[in-house]
């Protein structure tokens, strides 16, 4: 079932671990069959040089695992939450990057403060508000997916392809597995260089709302130029 998709989201993964995203079994990466309505997800605790494609985990949207020996990422609630909030992603990854996890432990947005982030986010990267205690005890994980898409209120995913969680990490999106790695690993290198700012100038100010136009609508509007 979904063998091709089991290999994508195999590769997705193991695409983690290559960006220096990931380390140990830290994070995952999931994609979703929007026809049948089923999501392959990495198998909880397995580390990722130890995984193969037949490892993955398929999952229906109601949390049922629909095929699959081992059990899938407790994050899996997390993901189902984003695919149905969301109809137009393709693809969830889930790290604990250094940088972006340390805007998130800070529980601030990164600001736009170049080009490089206008690339490829259309507005701030958000911070999802802090869990309260009865949602971490019950239902956190599926809470967790729950504070993202209140965030993402009048925001459109697409458009500004990942989001922190306060005191956890960050989760990103994409058409696919593999452009939601893409967006991780451009997420984590702007937090990189949004922290990097701001330690060279403390009161550094955003940038101009029309340098960020310019640079996502070249690359993303419907008259975009960028590339070939």
């Amino acid at each position: 079932m979904l063998e091709k998709l089991k290999e994508e989201v195999l590769r997705a993964n193991l695409g983690l671990v290559e960006h220096g995203l990931v380390i140990f079994t830290w994070g995952n990466a999931s994609a979703i069959d929007r026809e049948k309505g089923l999501i392959v997800i990495k198998p909880s605790g397995v580390a990722y040089g130890e995984m193969k494609a037949g490892d993955m985990v398929v999952v229906g949207l109601d949390g049922k695992v629909a095929e699959g020996k081992l059990k899938p990422s407790s994050d899996t609630p997390t993901h189902i939450e984003l695919y149905k909030a969301f109809k137009n992603i393709g693809g969830i990854t889930h790290t604990h990057s250094t940088y972006a996890t340390a805007w998130a432990q800070t529980g601030r947005d990164i600001p736009f403060y170049g080009t490089t982030h206008a690339d490829y986010f259309y507005g701030p990267i958000p911070c999802a508000r802090p869990l309260t205690r009865g949602e971490v005890e019950r239902d956190y994980e599926k809470n967790t997916g729950m504070v993202i898409v209140g965030r993402f209120e009048g925001i459109d995913p697409l458009s500004v392809p990942a989001v922190l969680v306060k005191s956890h990490g960050a989760f990103s999106f994409g058409k696919d597995a593999f452009d939601a790695v893409h967006n991780a690993a451009v997420c984590e290198q702007v937090a990189k260089m949004a922290a990097l700012t701001e330690r060279i100038e403390p009161e550094t100010k955003p940038a101009d709302e029309y340098l960020m136009d310019k640079h996502y609508l070249r690359k993303h509007g419907k008259n975009a130029y960028y590339g070939q």
